[in-house]
């Protein structure tokens, strides 16, 4: 049997060594030839809850055609880009990859319409936040293994979802860089692919998005190196440029930051005065006018809030009908709701519900009644 292999070769010293990890609240043998982050990062992928992301929404709901983001492609996209800046600063991948393929695990159907509906309707019981419910779903909804209920994940990839929760930014609660990676290229993504989307469903017009400075400039180089593209072509080599000048401001900037803060450990880390991956200043304020304009012409766009409307009330009607006959639940949840209350076990099983199945339930109990 081979030995667990070493990470120390090629880590900088202030990244997360596996070697180093806290454990499992439920402690296991080590694996001969996975490290603890590995093993996180293949439970993780299959989870049902993981692959439940294939339809579940982004932005836009499916009925738009296959082309736009669904959470899959999207957390695809986050692992590619985190795992392309933490290899460069030298940081544990594994880990990363952990973490992104993580980090929007917990969302429930219709994406931030369904989170609203169900963190008003579950007010009793603490509300819903994605980010949390994504913990509950790794440390006690999945049911995989006969040892431990959910996924018995290392302490630092529970840690780091439940930095999303907190976002404490305070000098001696910064996460690990690992954890600071992933955030950072989480809003890469959706910046980029967000426009991308809406372009392609005809939301937004070209000429809108040559507004802002940041897509003038992916614009004027994409120009510079191409002279005959067609429309298409321009706008698929604009987002790469796109993604090309965030990536590269975000790694130059943060092997600058890491340089002048001289950490030489995890720990070190959790001190200092701010984040240490980051974009530059003059690049976070042309990625905060890009969302800016997304948020008012996209998110806000009157057909994208009629969609969320329509699937938000459908989402409320049905946790309106199973909240007032738990007995109508399926069995393996109905257990649940003794330890659990009504309230909260309802919330979890319709959370895990996709788009899809959610609307199939609601048109099953519409014929009903």
């Amino acid at each position: 049997m081979t030995e667990q292999p070493s990470e120390s070769p090629w880590l900088a010293a202030y990244a997360m060594h596996s070697s180093a990890s806290a454990g499992r609240e439920h402690p296991e043998k080590t694996h001969p030839y996975r490290t603890p982050f590995q093993r996180d990062r293949d439970r993780i992928v299959h989870s049902s809850a993981y692959r439940r992301l294939a339809h579940k929404t982004q932005v836009f709901t499916g009925d738009r055609g296959d082309y736009h983001r669904t959470r899959l492609t999207h957390t695809h996209e986050v692992a590619s880009i985190a795992r392309t800046v933490g290899r460069v600063l030298r940081l544990n991948e594994d880990l990363i990859e952990a973490l992104a393929l993580m980090h929007d695990i917990g969302h429930p159907p219709f994406g931030h319409a369904g989170e609203d509906v169900l963190n008003d309707c579950a007010s009793e019981t603490g509300g819903f936040n994605h980010n949390m419910h994504a913990v509950r779903i790794v440390t006690l909804l999945e049911d995989r293994y006969p040892e431990f209920p959910g996924l018995n994940l290392s302490y630092e990839v529970l840690a780091g979802q439940r930095n999303r929760v907190k976002h404490d930014r305070s000098p001696g609660a910064l996460p690990l860089l690992e954890v600071q990676v992933v955030d950072a290229a989480d809003s890469v993504a959706y910046d980029s692919h967000d426009a991308d989307d809406a372009l392609e469903l005809g939301l937004l017009g070209w000429d809108e998005l040559l507004e802002l400075p940041l897509w003038c400039e992916a614009v004027r180089r994409v120009q510079d190196h191409y002279t005959a593209l067609d429309q298409l072509q321009l706008r698929r080599a604009v987002i790469h440029q796109l993604i090309e000048i965030m990536v590269s401001d975000l790694i130059n900037t943060s092997s600058q930051r890491l340089e002048e803060a001289k950490v030489d450990s995890p720990q070190a880390v959790s001190h200092c005065s701010g984040l240490l991956v980051a974009v530059s200043e003059p690049l976070q304020a042309q990625m905060a006018a890009l969302e800016a304009f997304l948020f008012e012409r996209v998110y806000r766009h009157p057909t994208v809030l009629a969609e969320r409307a329509l699937a938000g009330e459908a989402l409320r009607e049905m946790y309106a009908r199973y909240y007032g006959q738990p007995e109508s639940l399926p069995q393996a949840w109905r257990k649940k709701l003794d330890a659990e209350g009504v309230a909260r076990t309802v919330c979890d099983f319709l959370a895990g519900m996709t788009d899809r199945y959610a609307l199939e339930e609601y048109r099953r109990h519409e014929s009903l009644t």
